[in-house]
């Protein structure tokens, strides 16, 4: 398939991003001395940056490769509840469906970087499940968007923070398959079988092994398609997606499978890296319905950004780029 026009007609795809969004803030500055109050590092700090993080970070992934972008969450009813969205709408991202709540605060994970190096995180959250009427009101427009909009694919990014409960998540994986609507899993270990009936599954090889109890050091295509069967088992999903860290991204599904590795990058930073790759994934197979495609294409954008620090969005040009060096057209 030609992969820089399926990348170019991206633009073309509508995608809602489901989860726990939330803030990145960023504190840079430098390290010159130790505090004489206790033996922890001075940090002289130059500059503040506040960026779009959690599921908020796919959406800006998958806007940034052109796709219309709607965005279905709960945060706090608070000042950074109001930076989050503005941060959003600023980006082109659609926000309409975000639910302020005086029961929540908006997380805000705050991170403190000298010299390209992480030497604090603070984290500001709530993160228990969403009450009955948050996910009634949640689900009901969701319902009501699909029946006007008609998205072609759903992306369910948890973050474990609690917008994803197991009823949201059975109801609206139920209303896109009446549908016919695609979707795609970002788990995370609470509600990792919860997933069931999904198109395309994507844990890490971490998750994986937690999650199925298991311990190996050694990966190979059959101890992983034993595993895929296991999932299969569980979830009775489509595909599953599996990200190897430096091994590169395994998929299995449809009588497909295949480890695709990963390409030799200066690794700057790996947070947001897995939410490039499901934001990737999800839009190219859903542009292409070529899974061996989706995973080679999010393969190369979960590296590239890698070689930045913090969570960032993949970018176009660079992604078509790499796409048209490392991918036979």
């Amino acid at each position: 398939m030609n992969v820089s026009q399926i990348i170019n007609d991206l633009s073309g795809i509508k995608v809602v991003v489901i989860g726990d969004v939330m803030l990145d803030t960023y504190y840079w500055g430098k390290v010159d001395r130790i505090s004489p109050e206790a033996p922890v590092p001075i940090v002289a700090l130059d500059k503040k940056e506040v960026r779009i993080g959690g599921a908020g970070n796919v959406a800006l992934n998958t806007v940034s490769l052109g796709a219309s972008t709607f965005v279905f969450s709960v945060v706090g009813d608070d000042v950074q509840g109001k930076e989050l969205k503005e941060l959003m709408q600023a980006s082109n991202i659609n926000t309409d469906n975000i639910i302020p709540s005086s029961e929540r605060i908006t997380t805000n994970k705050t991170r403190i970087i000298s010299r390209n190096q992480h030497m604090m995180r603070l984290d500001e959250e709530v993160a228990t499940d969403i009450n009955e009427g948050l996910e009634n009101e949640l689900v009901a427009q969701f319902e009501k968007f699909v029946s006007t909009h008609q998205p072609h694919v759903v992306i369910l990014e948890d973050y474990n923070k609690g917008v994803l409960t197991t009823n949201v998540i059975a109801r609206i994986i139920a209303i896109c398959k009446q549908k016919n609507i695609i979707t795609t899993i970002d788990p995370k270990r609470k509600n990792f079988f919860a997933y069931k009936g999904a198109t395309i599954f994507k844990p890490n090889l971490k998750e994986v092994k937690e999650a199925l109890n298991l311990l190996f050091d050694d990966i190979n295509i059959d101890l992983l398609e034993n595993i895929h069967l296991q999932l299969k088992a569980e979830l009775d999903h489509g595909f599953s997606l599996i990200t190897l860290s430096e091994h590169g991204m395994f998929y299995a599904g449809n009588e497909q499978t295949r480890i695709i590795p990963s390409h030799l990058r200066n690794i700057a930073d790996v947070s947001g890296a897995g939410d490039t790759v499901i934001a990737v994934a999800s839009l190219v197979y859903a542009a292409s319905k070529n899974i061996d495609l989706a995973a080679a294409v999010a393969n190369i954008a979960g590296g590239l950004v890698c070689e930045e620090v913090g969570t960032v969005a993949i970018n176009k040009g660079k992604l078509l780029k790499e796409c048209k060096s490392l991918l036979a057209e």
